[in-house]
This record gives C-alpha cells, sequence and structure tokens, in this order.
C-alpha cells in the first residue's frame, strides 16, 4: 500500500484525584458523555466534531478513536488532541456533579490497568491491500515484531511479581482478560483483520493489533506507528525474514520479553535457534532501513528508523541516557529511580505505585508526565499549536 491511513483508539482510567478507586460505569457516563450529550440518558458513543469517537467501552472505560489520520505525524497530533479534549470534557464535568460524587474530583489516566494489573486499552488501525496477504500470513510475519516490540515503545510498569515488585516494559495484555477476577474484554489475539464494504476500495481490509501499550510520549507513539508501518509494507512486498518465526505461544513470550528491561532474555524460535528481543528487533531494524533506502523514506520514517536504531543501541550498551527523552519506558523509569532515591523507597512502595499511576494522568497541570514536559525534559513531535487545530472543530463544554 503506497499510502498508509492510520487510526488508533486508546482506554481511559477515570479515577477519584485522591484515591485510586474507578468511577462506575454510570458515573463515568454521566460525567464524560452528559457534557457532550446533555439529558437523563446520555448515549454511550458520541461522535465528535473533530472526526474523533468517543465511547463507554467495558466496565465503564471511556475510550476514544481518533479520526483516520494520513500519517505517524498526524496520528501523534489527534492523540493528544484527544487527551486535551477529555481533560475539557472532565473539567467540565465536575463542577456539575459537585456534590454527587467524590468530593476530591476525577482524574483521566491515559492508561487502562484495572486493579488486577491488566491492561487492554490501546488498539492500532492500519488499512491493507484489499488482495494482500492472508490474516494468517500476516499475522506470522509481524508475531516476532510484536511480541518484541514493547522493547522500544512500552509504557512501563512497576508490576508485582511472585518475585517481588518488578519494573517491566510493558502490563499484562488482553491475553490475560481470561483469568481475571474482573468483568474484562474477551481474550484477543495480537492481530486480526476487519472488512468493512461501506468504505473506500483503499480502506476496507484493515489490520488491528491489541498489542500496544497507550503512550504519553510523543516520541514513542510516533516510533510505535511508524515502525509498524514499516514492517507491514515489508510484509506486503514479502521481505520479511521467515526464519525468525517463534516456537512459543505470543502471550507467554510477550510477558517474558515485557520482564527484561535489558532485552536479552532468549526466545526459542521454530528452527531452535534462540533469539533475544534486542537481536529480533533488530534484524526488523535492518531490513526496514534497507526497505525504505530501496523505495524512499519521508521525514517521518527518517526519524523513526533514526530513533529505533538509538533505542536498540542504548539498551544494548546498558546507557538508557540517549533515549531518556523520547521512549516511555525509559522516561518512567529513570524518574521513578530518582523518586525512589530521594525518598529512600523499595519498588514496592505504595508512592511509587501512584506515581507510576500518576505518570499517565492528563491533566497537564497535574500529571507527571506533562511537569517533565514543561522542564524541557522530553522530546516532542507535534507542537502545539498542531494540536490545537486538530481539536478545533471540538466545541469546548461550558
Amino acid at each position: 500500500m503506497d499510502k498508509r491511513v492510520f487510526g488508533l483508539s486508546n482506554s481511559y482510567r477515570v479515577v477519584s484525584a485522591a484515591g485510586n478507586w474507578q468511577l462506575s460505569p454510570e458515573e463515568a457516563q454521566r460525567r464524560l458523555f452528559g457534557v457532550v450529550a446533555p439529558g437523563t440518558l446520555p448515549p454511550t458513543v458520541v461522535m465528535l466534531p473533530n472526526g474523533g469517537r468517543l465511547r463507554l467501552g467495558v466496565a465503564g472505560r471511556p475510550e476514544y478513536a481518533t479520526p483516520e489520520c494520513g500519517s505517524a505525524h498526524d496520528l501523534v497530533v489527534q492523540d493528544k488532541a484527544c487527551e486535551q479534549i477529555l481533560e475539557a470534557m472532565l473539567a467540565a464535568a465536575d463542577p456539575r456533579l459537585g456534590g454527587e460524587s467524590d468530593a476530591d474530583g476525577a482524574s483521566v489516566l491515559k492508561v487502562s490497568a484495572d486493579p488486577a494489573g491488566s491492561s487492554y486499552g490501546c488498539q492500532e488501525a492500519y488499512p491493507l491491500a484489499e488482495h494482500g496477504e492472508s490474516t494468517l500470513a500476516l499475522s506470522n510475519a509481524l508475531l516476532p515484531f510484536l511480541v518484541t516490540r514493547q522493547l522500544i515503545c512500552g509504557a512501563g510498569a512497576v508490576l508485582h511479581t511472585p518475585r517481588g515488585a518488578a519494573y517491566c516494559l510493558s502490563r499484562p495484555t488482553g491475553y490475560h482478560a481470561a483469568r481475571m477476577p474482573l468483568p474484562g474484554p474477551p481474550d484477543l489475539p495480537l492481530t486480526f483483520t476487519i472488512g468493512d464494504q461501506s468504505r473506500p476500495p483503499e480502506l476496507r481490509r484493515r489490520l488491528l493489533v491489541t498489542a500496544s501499550d497507550p503512550s504519553m510520549s510523543e516520541t514513542t507513539t510516533l516510533l510505535k506507528a511508524g515502525a509498524t508501518d514499516l514492517v507491514l509494507r515489508m510484509a506486503e512486498a514479502g521481505t520479511l525474514p521467515p526464519a525468525l518465526t517463534l516456537a512459543s505461544s505470543a502471550s507467554q513470550l510477550i510477558d517474558e520479553v515485557s520482564g527484561d528491561i535489558t532485552g536479552r532474555a532468549l526466545l526459542p524460535l521454530a528452527d531452535g535457534r534462540q533469539a533475544s528481543a534486542l537481536d529480533i528487533q533488530r534484524e526488523y531494524q535492518a531490513r526496514a532501513a534497507d526497505f525504505a533506502g530501496e523505495h524512499g523514506a519521508d521525514t517521518d520514517s527518517e526519524r523513526v528508523l533514526a530513533l529505533w536504531q538509538r533505542a536498540l543501541d542504548a539498551i544494548e550498551a546498558g546507557n538508557l541516557d540517549p533515549i531518556a527523552r523520547e521512549i516511555d519506558w525509559v522516561i518512567k523509569y529513570q524518574l521513578i529511580e530518582r523518586y525512589r532515591a530521594a525518598n529512600d523507597l523499595p519498588l514496592s512502595a505504595p508512592q511509587v505505585a501512584q506515581a507510576d499511576l500518576a505518570y499517565h494522568d492528563i491533566n497537564r497541570s497535574r500529571g507527571l508526565y506533562y511537569q517533565l514536559q514543561r522542564d524541557g525534559a522530553v522530546e516532542r513531535t507535534a507542537s502545539d499549536t498542531d494540536i490545537l487545530q486538530a481539536k478545533g472543530r471540538h466545541r469546548q463544554p461550558g
């Protein structure tokens, strides 16, 4: 496909600003949807004037789908516009519900983790050639890349494991929903394709990627979408390495990769060899660079390839400073380590868990990621002007 169209859907968690409880579906619905669709029974899906779609998903989790975007850069802009739209909606909702709920108001976190620790709140959409590779062939080609992709674009998380607290690249994915004691979505594969005959022919067949973390970092979102686009282009051209077929189940391997921030844990391949997440990502990055060199690379692809290479080099060297402003899991990891050192806290401390989630607060005056942004401690790829224009057609709730 010569021109890719990108889409992103993120789930959000609405919590007490003072505590860590999640609002009931009814309360989340009234707080958010009552602002844009006033009435006694707000709908569960609202189309916004900017082309995005807001819906109330499983267990009352708000979900926002971006408009379709013509580039990875535009996707970043729309993703951030979404955050600001939700931020404004909640700010308008809180006073209207004063006295009916928690006195301290609520926060919206761009992380779909629930008390069981699972996450299933980000989905990427990429149109495919209508008569291209089968779903099975695409899944086999993409699986090693997607299982190990969290090494370069995971959101990071402090998880409590049988061996104690550990910092991981990503939260457990929707694969674990079936054994969660809480209401959750059905088990999801890493990828699946859907067809929609109501859409233009070039957009009818879409690949949905469910093994994805909601990103706070603009550069991480750019890398996630841009690298996946390049790998899809190679898959469609039949230039991916078949020798990287994995031997174990994706759900098992994705957890193994997540628990190893060095990227060196060996994964079994179908041909009997072993390869680390670093090895696999290096193979894909090198082939993507060759592919872009042969077919031409736009500005986004050049930036993606450079950041992809730099991330792998930094992780392999054990020196994360070169990517400490651009990769979500690294930004958060170093933030938490500084916080722990300053307060002499173990990784298992409740204050660390609070900081872990506060990183994802989309409130720009309160969220830890946005504190870093105000301090100039993170790189950006979207300008404030771009974001303002992207949400400009959205009527600010009054």
